[in-house]
């Protein structure tokens, strides 16, 4: 894999164990939320049973076809000639990254800033909206599909689904556990029994415990994409200016919907990503530069297909299939 040589190889592989420490901690403990709620409804059978599972999913975890999730967004996919150049890329990088398949790119009608990757480093695809193609260039757009090819490599996929079965079954056990509670109220108040409340917060705050500890992996798994897109690429820069832009244009197109003329500070526990100014600011630490391989595509936006090229005119909405773009 060629990396970017310019940045002290000591740091890269500091960052690379400190984040894989750390999401191995917070996957460990959503797993010991789901644990306790065992021990609590069932005692040590439960406790046994739970991590059972837990160990089951790990090596079990099932995943949905990638083009059975671009059918539920309305995606098409993105033939090689009609995006030549983004074809050229996007190959590029999956060699970088040393991805045995090519990811299978799709084109999302909507006017939304956005990219996301689905499937495993063995059959992926990796959708873009019309609103990133037509806003950002192709070196910017190539940023971008680094970070979601890095995400592949480092089976993140795989890791968040892991982490959302496990915040699932917290939720339901919790839940169960509340209902259980709830029927024997009876019971408790007319005889000598006595709760430990301990317990009994932990059962209530176990969900809320485990989707914080959720959105924490997700940050942690973002700002290793984010550096890992930028050993794939040489390039910060062109990633840091694509976060600004979406940032901008589409936190501005949200907030005249929803908050028209102010912003609310939301708190970085309930983020799923980093702050962009934190990201921009941790790339811009990487020496930029735009790099020789991008050529002289990097200023201008991705050449598309005709049939791509018609502005999408209706605002992002909420589906039936209960997906929002």
């Amino acid at each position: 894999m060629n990396t970017y040589r310019n940045y002290d190889p000591m740091v890269w592989l500091q960052h690379t164990w400190r984040n894989r420490l750390q999401s191995l901690f917070l996957l460990s403990l959503m797993a010991a939320y789901l644990g306790l709620l065992g021990w609590l409804l069932w005692g040590p059978q439960g406790l046994i049973i739970l991590l059972g599972v837990g160990v089951f999913g790990m090596l079990f975890h099932p995943t949905l076809s990638p083009k059975l999730i671009m059918r539920m967004y309305g995606a098409r996919p993105i033939q090689e000639e009609q995006a030549p150049v983004l074809f050229q890329l996007i190959g590029e990088l999956a060699r970088r990254a040393e991805i045995e398949t090519r990811p299978s790119l799709y084109y999302i009608p909507s006017r939304m800033l956005n990219a996301f990757t689905v499937g495993t480093p063995r059959q992926s695809a990796i959708a873009i909206t019309d609103g990133l193609l037509r806003h950002l260039e192709t070196r910017e757009v190539v940023g971008v599909l680094a970070h979601e090819i890095s995400h592949i490599r480092n089976n993140d996929l795989w890791v968040m689904g892991l982490a959302d079965l496990f915040s699932r079954a917290t939720s339901l056990l919790s839940t169960l556990g509340q209902l259980l509670l709830l029927f024997s109220l009876p019971l408790l108040l007319f005889s000598h029994v006595r709760l430990n409340w301990l317990a009994m917060l932990l059962l209530v705050f176990a969900p809320t415990l485990s989707t914080l500890t959720q959105m924490a992996l997700s940050r942690t798994r973002e700002t290793v994409a984010d550096l890992h897109a930028v050993q794939l690429t040489g390039d910060p820069q062109g990633l840091a200016q694509a976060l600004e832009k979406i940032e901008r244009i589409q936190g501005g197109w949200l907030e005249r919907v929803f908050m028209p003329g102010r912003r609310l500070p939301e708190p970085s526990l309930l983020r799923s990503h980093p702050q962009t100014e934190a990201r921009i600011k941790q790339l811009m630490k990487l020496n930029p530069r735009q790099p020789e391989w991008i050529g002289a595509h990097g200023q201008h936006q991705a050449e598309l297909d005709p049939h791509l090229k018609k502005p999408v005119q209706r605002h992002p909405r909420w589906h039936i299939n209960g997906l929002w773009y």
